[in-house]
Parts: C-alpha cells; structure tokens; sequence
C-alpha cells in the first residue's frame, strides 16, 4: 500500500465475479473536488466510507461527520488486539438471539471475522494501532446532552474576522443562518429576498455583526419586537413590517427559547471548526454530529448552521492543493434536493464550487439516487456507485452522471452498475483514465450497526472523548485580521472559477476613479408617473468586481457604498406560432442601454443584453446605497413611451426563427425540435409511406407468388403419389414375370402372357405421370423465380426513392405576428457598482454583470 494513498480495496472481475489481488488505490488529494457514494441499504456504503474515513485518519486529515442515522458512531469501535471480550459490550443481543447464540458466541464470532477479514486485506496489528491513535474521535450530540452537546447560540456570535473585508463571505452566513433559524419555526422554502422575515432578521444580524456585537437568541428576539434602525429600504420599519406582525414573529422564536428541550441547545461545545478539527497540539480531529436523535426541522437547523460554520473557516484559510480537511454526510437526501431549496442547499453549493481551492474535500453519501441535485453534484469529481434498488434508480443516475461525471459513456456505466453485488463498487474518477470495478476492504472498526442514544455516553468514554476545553484568548494582529478573505480562482470537473465571471458589456467594466466615495444622492430620484424601474441584483462579489474590471484587487480594498446608475432597459417574450409548420417556440429578446442619447434615439442592435436572468430581479435598491441622477430621455415619460414602440417594432423585425420542413413527406418541425428528432420523424414517415407503397406495388406479385407456391405443393404431393404407383407397378410386373417364368417350367399353373403386357402398360403410364410433374414442379420454380426478382426490383427501386426523400430537408424562416409580442420590461434598469477604497484611491467597480 501507499502511504499517501486511501486503500479501499481489490480489483473486482466481473467476468469470474471474483476479487483479484491486485489493490485499488485512491489519492486523498482527488477529494478536494469532492466525492459521492451511492448505493442502496445493504450495499456495503456505509462500510466503504467508513473505510475512507479511517485511511483519512491514518493519513492525518481531519474531518467533521455528518451522522443522521447512528451509523457512523462505529468509527470509535477500534479493537487491535481483536480480542472477542472487547466485541461484546457491542454486540447487539437481538441480533445474536436470533441467529441462536450467546453474547458470548457472538462476540467470539464477530472476532474471528475481524481477524480473518483484516488478514485476507493484508490489514496488520501495526496499522490497527497507528489507527488508534492516528486521531481524537468524538461524537456530539446537539439537542441532547447523551453525547457532548453543542451550543447553537455561539453560531449566532459575530464572527472574529473583520466585517469590511469579508462582508460578502458574512452575509452568505448570515442568510443561512436566518433561513436555519425560521426553518426551525416552520418556515420553509423562503426566498431571501421575498420574504420580510427573512429580510428583518438579516439586518438585525448585520447591524450586529458589523459593530463586532453578538446577537444572542434573547436579544435577536427584542430586537424583533423593537428594531435598532429606522427603515428597512426606503420604507420605514413599520410600514415594511407592522408591530403586530413583528410580534408575532417575536412570538414564534420564543417558544423555541421557552421551550425546556432547547436548554440543551444552548450550553456544550461551540460550533468552532478549527478546535473540532484539531487538537491544541495540532493532532487530527474527527468529530462525529449524532443527529438520529433529531426532528427533521431540527436536523435541517442544526447542518445548515454547521455547514455555515465549515464555510465561514474555509474561507479564513489559505489557499492550497492538497486535502487539508474532509467533511463528510451520510445521507444528503433532503439537503440538496433538485428543485426545493431548504436551509442547508445554499452552503452545500457554494462549498461545493469553492471548497476545493481551500483544500476542503466534501465526500456526500445517499441511498436515493433519485431527488438529489445532480447539477450541484457536477462539481464532484469521483462518484462510487454501488448496487441501486430500482431500475429508475439506476437510470436517475446515469443521467445524472452524463452532464455531472462526464467521462465514461452511459453504455459502459450501465453494464458496470447493472451487475454489482454487496461490497462491490463502481469507482469513477475524473482524474483517472476509466472506471474501475472494485471490492471494499475489509474495515478496521467494528461495524456494530447504528447505535442508540444512550449507547454514546459508553462510546465517548471507550476514546476518552470529553468537551474541548477552550484556549485562552490570545492578542488579535490587527493588519492580518484587516486581510480580505477571497476564494482563490478554481478549476477541475465541472468547477467553475470561483472569481472569474464574464462582462456583459466593456463599458460597464471601466473603472471610474473619483475624489470621494459621496457621489451621487442617498435618495432616490422619482421617475415620472408611468415609467417603470427596475434594480439589478448585485451579482458580483469584491473580487470578481475587479476582475470584471481587468483590476488588481488590493488587500486594503473595502466597499464603502453601493452606487446605482440609471440606464434603459427592455426585454420582450416573443412568440412564434404557425402550427402548419409545428412551431411553437418562445424567444426572449432584450436590451440594456446604459448611456442612451439624449434624444432617445437607440441603435438596439449595439446593445444586446447577455447577462444573468431577469426574472429574478431586486425589487429594491440595497440599503445606504447612493443614486446617480436622471437625465433625458429616462426622465421624460412621453419619450420613454415612443422608444418603448421602437423597442416594440425592433424586435418585430428583427425576431425569427427557422422551421425544418420536409415537403415530400408532409413533415415540419420548429426549433425546439433537435435536428436528430426531426429526421427520426422524417424517417418513420417514409418508413410509413414506404410500407404502404411495397404493400399496394407487390400486393398482385405476392398473390401469384402464393398461387404458384400453391400448385406447386399440390404438383409436389402428385409427384410423391405418382412416384409409389411406379414403385408398385415396378414390383407387380416383376413378380408377375417370375409367376409366367414358373409356369413355362412346369412350377405353377401357367398364366396368360397378356396379363404381362398389362402390368407393363400401366408401369409405363405411371412413369409418365412421374415425369410429367416433374416437368411440372420445374417450370412452376422457374416462374416463382422470375416473379420473386421481379418483386425483388420493385421493391429496391421503392426503397431506393424513399430513401432519398428523407434527405430532402428545407428550412423555412418564421417570423411572429406583432400581437404575440409582450414587453415585459421597459424602463429605468439601476445598475449597481461598488465604491471601493483601495490604495487611497476610491474606484467604482461594477457589482452586476454575467454570471
């Protein structure tokens, strides 16, 4: 084995459906672009990433552990001396009466397997023990105190890093933080922009976080009640969110603090990542969450918060290759669904793009392949499929594989997965030239099976497990704490740059260097009645601002406000309808302007707009942010309404889209139909045609084709009929020549020589019906011959014809009727950009471009 490596074990042949001995060996380094396990219950899965997670410890990196189930509290069950009296205080007594046995027999069994599993892996006393103590093992319990409990309230303590320099990385913490917390009220599904809730209680962390103040649960709810700011947007407090229905949402979060369960959610260790991946002295932590306790809001609170936390120390470290820290969930089926978006999707999404540029490897387990999102999970780079349950299963995940995995093609992963059997695993890693078939080894912990609450006060006390004591305060660096954290630029399988975003216009990437960061206004200009506005979402982070602007972002760069400038937007649904030629297809055609002539007069083909989305718009500008002013023609209604038609008649001209058509066959089709699709229905329609063209054309030629047949099966019976009468007359004439023979020699009565010429006669007429239907069958295959090429040439030349007809494709060019256009947006688009301090220097640098 290599020692920088993960043994999971040995070569599989599907073909003898024996292992081989050759090992399967894994590079940790591969996990920094995450990892998915899959397999149904009874799989081996547990088994194997329990087997990752120890040579993840043998190789000293730490990890947090996602347990929702029990089962990977046997991670703490490591025996060397594989003696049978430490098995059997975890032998289930069930389990061993009903296979017949005593705890006794059944420890002594499970020992015997442990020796005779780990010496076929070549698995020895030595790495047992460098197991043992390769890291500190611990299994915490939040909302329980069976374990060590976790105190949730620290996640709501401002963060130690500095809020300017990181306000992007905090307010992602703060949203899945809110979003954790109102799902623990029953508010689910929120969009954080939408949601007054979500936005009240956002700006009450932010408030805090930003003065370095924490905000415990206590105080967040007076705050509710009687908020520390006036307005919310434009709008005052109370117009934004009235008292009664602050109270009410103040109410809610109290019965959480009133309730007696929540107490233990507030006292135990804290949710500090570092401490609970390494030890004082630097030694690897694996921390063990036990949540098979839980409800599933409270599961959904609690992995939200701590994957929040993982991120948040993710992103304090630096950059780096290798696999500096393994994050690990059993089942992430509920988490990152493809469609919902709970608490937890958000964190997962955004560690999974980013994660790998800090060396934080995600390795995500689930047993239903089907609801999970296989366009987050297209940022895993090794996926290790073991046996499904259902064909639809099987099928989900090929398809997801196909855009998410890459790679093998779908028939060599389906052969691969349709025959696995328990334990053995398809291995496919991007970084590796081809899957791979392989068998798990044989893991060093014992695998007692999911283990029960009060199970894990024995399991702490088995490692010595014990609630971190915390460090003394040590003095901050200030100029360090001032650094801004940033995510490296990042690549690999289906990882997008983390800060590189592409510009939806070179103008809107300038950098304008001005004196102080006080231009423009605080409020607000009014638009003339009729005139819609709209406000761009803030699509760039700090980093990627500068990057869109061709910067080099410094480390003292803080955002100071955010400026909105006006600029002309339209964008217009158009719709193509001509049902004679199947389409029917939908076409969005938009524009952004950001300087237009004063006249109102617009170029629009010069200013296609190819940014994010617009259906997602703010739907208000971000608080404190400055307005540029409204010149002409956005501040002109009867303007604006001319340039709206012109908008109107532009994309009326200049819309299409193109039609395949067929003529021959009658067969059309618009754009949505794939050129493959559309000749596969060009080809069945000739294929129809075709059919019934040979049908009516060698219909006649069949009909004489049977009728021959026919005759010649009845000429064919004569003949064997005629043939025996031959046959016959052959042996009555020669008998009947023995008979006249006897008789000439005085042996029997003599017979008349007549009766001889008799039998001959009739053996003569025999023989020519014998040869009269020979000649027979011979002239009736003759016939069939030439009837059979005949028909053979009638129908080549009429496949032949529809053949060519398939090719004989056209395009035609639809255009759309001016009433199925809609103008869904027109009017004054606010752009937003960041005033920065940088170098001395306040810069503006564009906060929405492409994505």
């Amino acid at each position: 084995m290599a020692d920088k490596e993960f043994y999971l074990g040995r070569l599989f042949d599907s073909k003898s459906g024996k292992t081989t001995t050759q090992s399967v060996m894994y590079d940790p380094a591969d996990l920094t672009t995450h990892a998915v396990v899959t397999g149904m219950t009874g799989s081996g899965k547990t088994g194997l990433c329990i087997g990752m997670l120890e040579e993840a410890a043998l190789q000293g990196i730490p990890a947090i552990i996602i347990d929702p189930k029990g089962d990977l509290t046997n991670l703490l069950l490591h025996f060397p001396d594989l003696v049978p009296q430490d098995f059997q205080p975890w032998i289930d007594p069930d389990l061993a009466r009903r296979a017949g046995e005593t705890i006794e027999q059944a420890a002594t069994a499970a020992s015997q397997a442990w020796t005779k599993g780990l010496s076929d892996w070549g698995i020895d006393h030595e790495r047992m023990l460098a197991l043992k103590n390769a890291a500190e093992f611990a299994i915490y319990t939040p909302g329980s105190d069976a374990g060590i409990p976790v105190s949730v309230l620290s996640s709501l303590a401002a963060p130690e890093i500095d809020w300017n320099s990181n306000r992007e990385i905090l307010r992602e913490k703060i949203s899945s933080t809110v979003t954790a917390l109102l799902g623990l009220i029953g508010m689910t599904d929120i969009d954080p922009i939408q949601s007054r809730e979500h936005i009240l209680l956002s700006n009450l962390f932010e408030n805090a976080w930003s003065q370095g103040q924490d905000l415990e649960l206590t105080e967040l709810i007076l705050q509710t009640q009687t908020p520390p700011f006036d307005k919310l947007g434009a709008f005052p407090v109370d117009a934004f969110f009235p008292p009664k229905d602050r109270m009410g949402l103040a109410m809610q979060l109290n019965n959480i603090l009133a309730a007696p369960a929540f107490e233990t959610w507030r006292e135990g260790q804290s949710l500090d990542i570092a401490k609970l991946l390494f030890t004082q002295d630097g030694r690897p932590r694996h921390s063990i969450f036990y949540l098979a306790h839980l409800t599933d809001a409270e599961r959904m609170f609690f992995v939200t918060l701590l994957f929040s936390a993982v991120e948040a120390w993710m992103r304090s470290q630096s950059g780096t290759g290798a696999l500096r820290a393994l994050v690990y969930m059993d089942e992430i089926f509920g988490y990152l669904p493809p469609i919902n978006n709970p608490p937890s999707k958000q964190p997962l999404l955004r560690m999974l793009k980013q994660a790998r540029a800090f060396g934080v490897g995600l390795l995500l387990a689930t047993q239903n392949p089907v609801d999970v999102d296989y366009k987050a999970l297209s940022n895993a780079g090794t996926w290790i499929i073991g046996k499904l349950q259902t064909e639809n299963d099987k099928n989900r995940l090929l398809d997801g594989l196909q855009s998410a995995a890459g790679g093998a093609s779908r028939s060599t992963l389906d052969q691969l997965i349709s025959g696995l059997g328990k334990r053995v695993f398809v291995l496919h890693n991007v970084h590796a030239k081809a899957p791979v078939l392989f068998q798990t080894r044989w893991t060093m912990n014992f695998l007692a099976g999911p283990m029960t609450r009060t199970q894990i006060p024995a399991l702490n006390q088995l490692v010595g497990a014990k609630l971190i004591a915390p460090e003394p305060i040590k003095p901050v660096d200030a100029s360090a704490k001032s650094q801004p954290v940033e995510a490296a630029p990042a690549s690999g399988p289906g990882l997008e740059a983390a800060t590189v975003k592409t510009v939806i216009a070179a103008s809107v990437t300038s950098v304008v260097k001005s004196p102080t960061s006080t231009n423009g206004v605080q409020t607000k200009p009014t638009l003339p009645a009729g005139v819609a506005e709209y406000f761009l979402p803030q699509t760039y982070s700090l980093p990627e601002a500068f990057n869109a602007a061709k910067q080099s972002m410094s480390a003292d760069a803080k955002i100071q406000s955010v400026m909105y400038k006006p600029a002309l937007l339209g964008s217009a649904q158009i719709r193509f309808l001509d049902r004679k030629m199947g389409v029917d297809s939908n076409l969005v055609r938009s524009a952004l302007v950001e300087k237009p002539d004063r006249s109102g007069v617009v170029r629009w083909d010069d200013f296609p707009y190819n940014g994010p989305s617009l259906d997602k718009l703010d739907i208000s500008p971000t608080p404190g942010a400055h307005f540029g002013m409204i010149d002409m023609p956005l501040n002109d209604a009867k303007r604006m309404s001319a340039m709206q038609k012109d908008f109107t008649d532009w994309v009326y001209r200049n819309s299409s889209v193109k039609a395949r058509v067929n003529q021959a066959l009658k067969v059309s089709a618009g754009p949505d139909v794939s050129p493959a699709d559309f000749m596969k229905a060009c080809a069945d329609a000739a294929r129809d045609a075709r059919d019934a063209e040979l049908e009516k054309a060698t219909g006649a030629l069949d009909r004489k084709i049977k009728a021959l047949e026919d005759k010649m099966a009845r000429e064919e019976r004569e003949l064997q009929q005629d043939q025996v009468e031959l046959n016959q007359r052959k042996t009555e004439g020669a008998a009947n020549l023995l008979e006249l023979g006897a008789g000439f020699v005085g042996l029997t009565r003599k017979k008349s020589i007549t009766s001889q010429f008799t039998k001959q006669r009739l053996t003569e007429q025999a023989k020519a019906n014998v040869e009269e239907s020979v000649q027979a069958i011979a002239q009736y295959k003759k016939d069939l011959a030439a009837l059979q090429q005949e028909r053979d040439q009638t129908a080549a030349e009429i496949n032949g014809r529809w053949g060519q007809v398939v090719n004989d494709i056209s395009e035609v060019t639809v255009t759309p009727k001016k009433t199925d256009i809609y103008v869904n947006l027109f009017g004054v688009a606010w752009m937003p950009f960041y005033v920065v301090e940088a170098d001395g220097q306040t810069l503006e640098l564009p906060a929405f471009g492409a994505e």
